[in-house]
């Protein structure tokens, strides 16, 4: 017994609106989801539907029965519509407008010709065949892989209603009536299927929220791989602690930077620290109130920008870091974890301390080279007083008898000008102003001379030993300088042993181009000679110094000696001439176990000839110590014999005409007095302009051109090309206490005859004189 239709109406009614409601909750709750909207209109719409049967129940006109089609043909077009929401699918808004329009045409046009059920159900009945099966086909075509139950239990529904849409058609068009001896039972089973349909999209709802969930925990997870992907290949150093300081996890970097093994994610394969052993910038031990870990366990805040030096690995290596942390909360705000992350600065605090160093070198350069300058200037100034000195002592000695007691004074006076003047060699040495006469040499033959002479002066208890490498390397050197260089070494070592037993060792071999131990000053000039460097290594094992001496030997004047006893230039003379070779000189000493100094030279491919004579060693008595005590009397300076060269082979015949030039009087007055006693004619002056105007003056009255090369405004490369200008063919010889290549090129390009080291200007003075003014007649 079927309930009768106003009843089946009225529950009908009920139903839709509990679909409305929960619909429109699921829809509000879960807005990403587009169906629940339009399956609650529709609901909506099937109410409105209802209503209007119920009217046409009670005795209503055609058109409450038109339009209860119209709103039930709604409701399941925003079912449908629903559907393709879900689908996410495009929306077809054409095909829904035409249905609409054709079911509202028909519906009110059979309304228009009177009461005629049947026709309406019909009208009803076709257009809701074609939407069940635009319904069916969205389903089938569902590119979902592995298609949910939900969609086919969906889809054998909606082919059901079509079956049964079906047959109300047949039932209206073969029975030729209308539904309404059979309306309650057809509506009761629609109300059924509206029960499943409900159900099924419900089950669609819950599948798209375990579809959503199940992409986002895949999403979480993926992003959580790649966070730890991120933070385990991170150049950065992360480790997790606990508020225990027990270890969560640590990426690579981290455990490569403090040893520990392995490379595997797992907690219980590191180490614990139980305490944190920090360092500060200035390498004390970090109080614990200001390590990264305690400050955020004390204050709960962030800490960034802390450098600290880390003991690592087994060995205590010491690793510097730059150090953040930061604590990680849970949801209610408790400390969950302390992430500690941190850079190696290693590398770059090495940098910065041999930045530091290189800078500390930069420093001392530039108070030796403004030292330099200073002595230099100094010492061509002494070096014309000492000129004058020697010379006027000189003539003066000729002045008397041999038998006149004031010789033995001047002779005193000569020795000691002639000490100031090695102290101005020294200092040129120091500054680097002195010419050097580089030839191709092989270091061990000056070696072996200052080995012989370091023989006769030391002790028999003194170890003197020699090591050279076969087949060595030539260098380009001054071999009188580099004596100089070697002499002074030996002889610190011999003070160094404080008259003791001891061993005072000379070495030489050689540094390949990529050997470590080249000085990186060296590595570009011996890359370009192709043959690396000779190494020369002075040691002893005397008293050594400590850093404070060490930091300073090279400073002039500085010395650990008594007074009297040392000038205190010998080293920055040893400095001086080895820089002015190219070369480096490294120091290694420790108070009371002795001292090596190593000296670098670029090497070159050339054999240096055969030397006939070994090189003469001057003997110094600057530096750090003084010069080594001998029992021999020092010999008496050899005087300057005055004999007057013949002037021609006549002798009737003119002197040479000479033509001085110097800014300083009282050498103009000496030199003029030296070349008159040897026979010439001598015009000496101090001004330029002067010189210049007596060659303008008699063009061919002058025989030579001696003139000074630092004077205030003109200097003497200036004078010889005017000079030159107006006789090309006079010779002209300038003297300068600082010969440089520089100047022997511009000397050259303007016709200087000859450039004069003037420190031996004045004793030399009249042998280049005559060769100037007399050169040897051809073979």
């Amino acid at each position: 017994m079927l309930p009768d239709l106003p009843t089946l109406l009225l529950v009908r009614l009920g139903v839709d609106a509990l679909i409305a409601v929960a619909f429109w909750g699921q829809m509000r709750r879960y807005p990403g989801i587009g169906g629940p909207g339009w399956w609650s209109l529709g609901a909506v719409l099937s109410i409105v539907g209802s209503l209007l049967m119920m009217a046409r129940i009670g005795g209503g006109n055609a058109f409450a029965a038109g339009l209860a089609g119209v709103m039930l043909f709604g409701s399941h077009a925003c079912a449908w519509i629903g559907l393709r929401a879900y689908l996410r699918m495009t929306m077809p808004w054409r095909t829904l407008t035409a249905l609409l329009a054709l079911q509202l045409v028909l519906q009110v046009g059979l309304a228009m010709r009177g009461d005629d059920p049947s026709g309406h159900q019909m009208v009803y009945a076709l257009t809701m065949v074609v939407l069940a099966a635009l319904v069916l086909y969205d389903l089938l075509h569902e590119r979902t892989p592995g298609l949910a139950p939900e969609y086919r239990a969906l889809a054998l529904l909606t082919a059901f209603e079509l079956a049964l849409l079906l047959a109300v058609s047949g039932w209206v068009v073969f029975a030729s009536r209308a539904l309404d001896s059979v309306a309650a039972g057809f509506i009761l089973v629609f109300l059924m299927t509206k029960f499943l349909r409900v159900l099924l999209f419900s089950a669609l709802v819950s599948l798209r929220l375990r579809q959503e969930a199940d992409q986002a925990r895949l999403a979480m997870a993926e992003r959580a791989a790649d966070s730890r992907a991120l933070v385990s290949n991170l150049g950065a150093g992360v480790v997790v602690f606990e508020a225990d300081q027990h270890i969560v996890s640590a990426n690579r970097a981290a455990r490569r930077f403090f040893g520990w093994p392995g490379d595997s994610d797992d907690p219980g394969s590191l180490p614990q620290i139980p305490d944190w052993q920090l360092l500060g910038e200035n390498g004390a031990r970090m109080p614990r109130h200001e390590i990264p870990f305690e400050r955020v366990l004390a204050s709960g805040q962030p800490v960034s920008d802390v450098v600290a030096g880390i003991r690592t690995g087994d060995t205590g290596e010491l690793r510097w870091a730059l150090c953040n942390a930061y604590p990680e909360n849970d949801a209610i705000g408790g400390l969950r974890h302390v992430v500690f992350t941190f850079v190696d600065i290693t590398a770059l605090r090495q940098m910065q301390q041999q930045q530091r160093a290189l800078e500390q070198q930069l420093a001392q350069s530039q108070k030796m080279e403004a030292l330099g300058t200073l002595a230099g200037g100094v010492a061509h100034d002494f070096n014309n007083i000492l000129a004058a000195i020697l010379g006027n002592a000189d003539l003066a000695r000729q002045d008397l008898a041999p038998s006149n007691p004031a010789r033995q004074s001047l002779h005193e006076i000569s020795s000691a000008a002639r000490r100031g003047r090695e102290l101005v060699r020294q200092i040129l040495a120091f500054s680097r102003q002195q010419p050097l006469a580089r030839t191709p040499v092989c270091p061990d033959t000056i070696v072996t001379e200052t080995c012989s002479l370091l023989r006769t002066a030391i002790g028999s208890n003194v170890q003197l030993v020699k090591e050279v490498a076969p087949n060595g390397h030539a260098i380009l050197a001054d071999p009188t300088r580099l004596g100089q260089v070697l002499l002074n070494l030996g002889t610190n070592a011999v003070h160094a042993l404080q008259g003791r037993a001891g061993r005072i060792g000379f070495r030489i071999d050689a540094v390949g181009l990529d050997d470590p131990a080249l000085p990186p000053a060296l590595q570009e000039p011996c890359r370009r000679g192709g043959a690396g460097a000779v190494r020369i290594v002075v040691s002893d094992d005397g008293c050594g110094m400590n850093d404070a001496t060490r930091a300073r030997i090279f400073e002039p004047f500085f010395t650990t000696k008594g007074v009297g006893q040392g000038t205190g230039l010998g080293l920055p003379m040893v400095l001086g001439i080895v820089e002015a070779h190219g070369g480096a000189i490294t120091v290694d000493s420790r108070l009371g176990e002795g001292t090596t100094f190593t000296l670098y030279f670029p090497a070159i491919t050339d054999k240096p000839p055969a030397p006939e004579t070994a090189p003469e060693v001057v003997f110094s008595d600057g530096g750090t110590m003084a010069p080594i005590p001998s029992d021999e009397p020092s010999p008496p300076a050899a005087t300057i014999s005055v004999e007057s060269p013949a002037m021609s082979e006549e002798s009737s015949a003119a002197p040479a005409h000479i033509l001085y030039l110097d800014d300083d009087d009282t050498l103009v007055f000496l030199v003029r007095r030296l070349l008159e006693r040897r026979g010439y004619k001598v015009t000496a002056v101090c001004d330029q302009q002067e010189a210049i105007d007596a060659v303008r003056a008699q063009p061919q009255g002058f025989q030579l051109l001696m003139t000074d090369y630092n004077m205030p405004g003109m200097s003497g490369i200036d004078v010889a090309r005017e000079v030159l200008s107006i006789n090309p063919a006079l010779p002209v010889a300038v003297a300068s206490g600082y010969i440089s290549d520089e100047l022997q090129a511009e000397a050259a390009a303007v016709g200087v005859t000859e450039v004069v080291f003037k420190t031996d200007a004045v004793e030399a003075f009249c042998e280049v004189v005559a060769r100037l003014v007399s050169p040897p007649r051809p073979a």
